[in-house]
C-alpha cells in the first residue's frame, strides 16, 4: 500500500509540477511582493530603524523569508480549488490510485514552488549586501524551519481550496498570513511597541520563528525560540492536517 501512495504522488506531483513550470510567472509573482518589500524597507525605512550593529537587511530577510512562503500558498489553494471545479477530483477518484495521493502532490508542488521563490528572494538579499557567517549546520536548521512552516501553511491552504466557493476566496486567506510579520519581531524590535501591540507580537508564531532564523543567520544562541518556533509550526501543521483531510472526505464523499 504504501509503495502504491508513494508511487502515485510522484505521478501526480509529476503533472502539478509541468503546470507550474509552464507558468513560471506565478514563482515570479510569489517573490516580487516580499523582493518589493525588501527594497522598500531597507532603502526607505531602514535607515530610521535601529537594529545596532545589525545590517537592517540582515535583521529584516527572516521576516521576508515568511512572507514569501505566506504568498506562495495562496497559489497552491489556486491551483487546488480550480482542480476542484474542473471535474478532475471525479476522474482521479474513478482510477485505482491512493486518494490522498491528489493532496499530497498538491503540497509537494507547493514545497517546490516555495523552495525556487525562496532561493530568489535570498539571491536579491544577496546583492543588496545580505552577508552571513553561518556554517553547514545552521543553513540547514534553518532550511528545516522555513520547509516545516511552508509544509504547516500547505496544508492550511488545501482546506480554503477545498471548501472555498469562488476563486478569490481560496486566495484571500493568504492576506492575513502576509501581513502577520508586520506585528512582529520581523521588521522592528518588539520593544519599540505600545503595550498590548507588544504583547500579541511576542507571542505570535512569526516572531519566534523571525529570531531563531536570525540568530542563526548571526551565529548567535537561538535560547528558547527555537522550540517555540518548532511548537508553533508543529501545531499549525497537525490541526491543518486534520481539518484538510476532514475537508477533503467531505468532498469526495
Amino acid at each position: 500500500m504504501t509503495a502504491y501512495f508513494f508511487n502515485d504522488t510522484v505521478a501526480l506531483t509529476g503533472r502539478t509540477l509541468r503546470h507550474v513550470t509552464r507558468s513560471m510567472d506565478t514563482i515570479i509573482t510569489t517573490a516580487i511582493t516580499p523582493v518589493a518589500m525588501m527594497l522598500m524597507f531597507v532603502y526607505v525605512f531602514g535607515g530610521a530603524i535601529d537594529t545596532g550593529s545589525v545590517p537592517y537587511v540582515n535583521y529584516m530577510l527572516p521576516g521576508i523569508l515568511l512572507m514569501t512562503i505566506a504568498s506562495g500558498i495562496s497559489y497552491t489553494a489556486y491551483r487546488l480549488f480550480t482542480d476542484v471545479k474542473s471535474g478532475i477530483f471525479e476522474r482521479f477518484q474513478s482510477m485505482p490510485i491512493a486518494r490522498s495521493g491528489v493532496l499530497w502532490a498538491h503540497v509537494v508542488t507547493s514545497l517546490v514552488a516555495n523552495l525556487i521563490a525562496l532561493v530568489l528572494v535570498v539571491g536579491v538579499a544577496v546583492l543588496m549586501g545580505f552577508r552571513s557567517g553561518a556554517g553547514v549546520s545552521a543553513w540547514l536548521a534553518i532550511a528545516g524551519i522555513l520547509l516545516l512552516f511552508t509544509l504547516a501553511l500547505t496544508w492550511l491552504a488545501v482546506i480554503p481550496g477545498l471548501s472555498a466557493s469562488s476563486v478569490e476566496g481560496a486566495g484571500a486567506f493568504a492576506y492575513p498570513l502576509i501581513f502577520l510579520p508586520f506585528v512582529s519581531s520581523a521588521f522592528v524590535p518588539t520593544k519599540t511597541m505600545p503595550g498590548p501591540v507588544r504583547w500579541f507580537a511576542e507571542h505570535q508564531p512569526v516572531t519566534s520563528i523571525v529570531n531563531t532564523i536570525r540568530n542563526l543567520f548571526a551565529q548567535q544562541p537561538v535560547g528558547d525560540d527555537i522550540w517555540t518556533a518548532l511548537a508553533w509550526c508543529v501545531g499549525i501543521l497537525v490541526v491543518a492536517y486534520i481539518f484538510a483531510m476532514a475537508a477533503y472526505r467531505r468532498k469526495i464523499a
